[in-house]
């Protein structure tokens, strides 16, 4: 029940995406607004208040956040290593950022919050995860597949742009400066930005189920599938153990299982179309993780609680 109760409301409010898209109150054009519009306010102005409203001191952790990046830059590596059996070299960058980049933001939060009531943790993962998501991505995205419409010696210069206009590092680093300076929230202040941020979850999991799209999910079965699986227990098979043994628990060890092993985020595929790869294996990865990790989810949060870990 303690997992179930974790898992099944953000996947209720995902199914209600779909329900909303088949019935025809959410279109394509309105749930890919929907993405942007909680990507770019909703969720930095929630992430700022998760930051502004927190004793920094008291929940800053250096273990963990060197921990979220290593692990991260080793679930790269691994996935760069495992690619090199794919036939089809085209793919193999689109297969490498499938595999690792998480939604961590959006579906972090959620949970976090589903299990714990607040997720003040949750943004010292994405700060040790996200920086280096993006900037790998890029890298991979340019020096692989058949179209590469960014030229070589722009990687650097489009990877630092992707960085610096990324509204969630902002959100962040703005909340860490309030909480550091120790400003005072006003009440009227508060209540706005807690309504803005109370938004993220709900819309944002509605936005992500109504872009689901069952068709496209086996647009490349092999890889899709192959990608899924490290994705989703491949990872989370590798590094939980070490999270565990290095003393990890309850918020913390919920914030690094979702950063290994949620599903992939909907913006890779915007990245790969971006960057003139195809996009079809992505969008697979992007569909299959998101359909299947309601159960893998659920699973691992199950053997946690199991043995007392959360």
């Amino acid at each position: 029940m303690f997992s179930l109760n974790a898992t099944i409301p953000v996947f209720l409010m995902m199914l209600l995406g779909v329900l909303f898209h088949k019935i025809g109150w959410i279109d394509d054009g309105f749930a890919s607004k929907m993405n942007r519009f909680v990507f770019l306010v909703p969720l930095p102005i929630l992430l700022f208040e998760e930051m502004a409203t927190v004793d920094f001191s008291q929940i800053w952790d250096f273990k963990f956040l060197i921990f979220c990046f290593l692990t991260t830059f080793l679930s790269i590596a691994l996935a760069a290593a495992v690619s090199r059996l794919l036939r089809e070299k085209s793919i193999r960058g689109e297969f490498i950022q499938a595999s690792y980049r998480s939604s961590a933001a959006l579906l972090g939060i959620a949970l976090i919050q589903n299990i714990y009531g607040s997720a003040s943790i949750a943004p010292l993962m994405i700060i040790g995860s996200a920086p280096l998501y993006n900037v790998m991505a890029v890298v991979i995205l340019s020096l692989s597949g058949e179209k590469k419409q960014i030229p070589h010696q722009n990687i650097w210069k489009q990877t630092i742009k992707e960085i610096a206009g990324n509204p969630i590092i902002w959100g962040i680093l703005l909340g860490i400066l309030w909480s550091v300076s120790r400003l005072p929230m006003p009440a009227l202040l508060e209540k706005t930005v807690s309504s803005i941020g109370g938004m993220a979850t709900p819309m944002g999991l509605m936005a992500m189920g109504a872009s689901f799209n069952f068709q496209k999910a086996f647009g490349k079965r092999k890889p899709a599938f192959f990608a899924t699986a490290i994705k989703l227990l491949g990872f989370c098979i590798l590094f939980l153990p070490i999270a565990i043994w290095l003393g990890f628990r309850k918020e913390q060890l919920v914030a690094i299982l979702i950063m290994l092993g949620s599903a992939t985020t909907v913006s890779s595929f915007v990245m790969a179309r971006s960057m003139g790869h195809e996009g079809t294996l992505t969008s697979s990865v992007v569909m299959l993780t998101t359909l299947l990790s309601a159960f893998t989810i659920t699973g691992w949060l199950y053997l946690l609680r199991s043995f007392g870990l959360i």
